[in-house]
């Protein structure tokens, strides 16, 4: 299982923290695409994968409404070719970012049709106009223009041989990980650490590929985890429920509880989608982090030793998820306590799983 980390794209921090992630031996790192709260995610994905040689790159995650398919392909094409094959295209429905624009997610069939497109430019093929229309809205046709030569489609004339960037949709209800097991190169599940829970989602992905006639292995499972280790087991509840909120509050978006849940846990998510405030989204002081019950952090995150993260993260190997999103340990390194969790997850959970 690779393990991969997330950060905010931050010009002036990304290039420490790749280095910091490649020398420990993690497998990857991808950057938010959140324009309001952070910089360009693609500048900092480059400048990263100037500073290094093997750690893979990625968004963590794009939309499909602030880009166009055909400026997203060409962006992560080009860090592809910058950083000699080491790109992954990271997609979802949004969230924050589209919400700083006044938007709310993009709807399943949006995303669909946003990622085949994007699979299309990305394999070098030819897209006709008219399938672009609905990511095209702000310009008249061109046809009014009445030129006599213009272009006859779309496509990104300036690919090479270099190998295709895969793209992995994030995926929490079952339409989203349905659909992104037929129309993705691997799906990234957003639904826990919970064993029952990623077991679902699994199960999800090879059903609907067997359904459709297709391999049912024939694509990557991965997961978002919330990864927090300290000794104390408070310390490390409270570092982690920020970033746990804002992950868990995904499974109830439309107000509704998706995949296996309990009682104890559709009260957690039932407080998360009548009090979460974007404002303050991450803050392991707001009003949604401090309302989830401590065993549902426990169950939905991964908190604790170094031990006990290492034994649960291998759990999920275990399942066969080939990749693993460690979110939650970096953004706590604000305080000591953060620090210590930040340097427990590099310098112990990293080379154990490596190992």
């Amino acid at each position: 299982m690779e393990l991969w980390t997330v950060m905010p794209s931050s010009p002036q921090l990304v290039v420490q923290r790749a280095k910091e992630y490649e020398a420990a031996g993690i497998a990857g790192m991808v950057v938010w695409d959140a324009q309001s709260s952070d910089g360009d995610c693609y500048v900092s994905l480059a400048a990263a994968a100037m500073a290094t040689t093997s750690l893979k790159l990625g968004t963590g995650v794009t939309n499909p409404v602030t880009r166009h398919p055909a400026v997203t392909a060409s962006a992560i094409a080009s860090l592809q070719a910058i950083s000699s094959g080491r790109a992954v295209l990271g997609i979802g429905r949004g969230d924050a970012s589209l919400a700083h624009i006044g938007r709310a997610p993009a709807s399943v069939d949006t995303l669909s049709r946003y990622t085949q497109l994007v699979q299309r430019y990305l394999r070098g093929d030819s897209i006709a106009f008219d399938e672009l229309a609905e990511f095209a809205t702000n310009a008249p046709n061109l046809s009014q223009l009445d030129l006599g030569h213009t272009p006859p489609n779309s496509k990104l004339e300036w690919l090479s041989n270099m190998p295709k960037v895969p793209v992995e949709v994030s995926a929490t209800g079952p339409r989203m990980i349905a659909d992104a097991a037929i129309h993705a190169d691997g799906v990234m599940l957003s639904v826990g650490a919970d064993l029952e829970r990623l077991r679902w989602g699994i199960d999800l992905v090879r059903t609907t590929r067997a359904t459709a006639g297709l391999d049912p292995k024939g694509i990557s499972v991965g997961a978002w985890v919330n990864v927090v280790a300290h000794p104390d087991i408070e310390i490390a509840r409270q570092l982690a429920s920020g970033w746990t909120s804002v992950f868990a509050r995904f499974a109830i978006m439309h107000g509704k509880p998706t995949g296996p849940q309990t009682d104890e846990s559709i009260k957690s998510l039932e407080h998360l989608y009548n009090d979460f405030d974007l404002r303050d989204q991450a803050s392991s002081s707001s009003a949604q982090a401090q309302g989830m019950s401590q065993n549902f952090i426990d169950n939905y995150a991964i908190v604790g030793t170094a031990k006990t993260c290492v034994g649960r993260l291998q759990e999920i190997s275990e399942l066969g998820i080939s990749k693993v999103i460690a979110v939650g340990f970096a953004e706590t390194a604000s305080s000591n306590n953060g620090r210590d969790a930040t340097e427990t997850f590099l310098n112990q959970i990293a080379p154990a799983l490596k190992n």
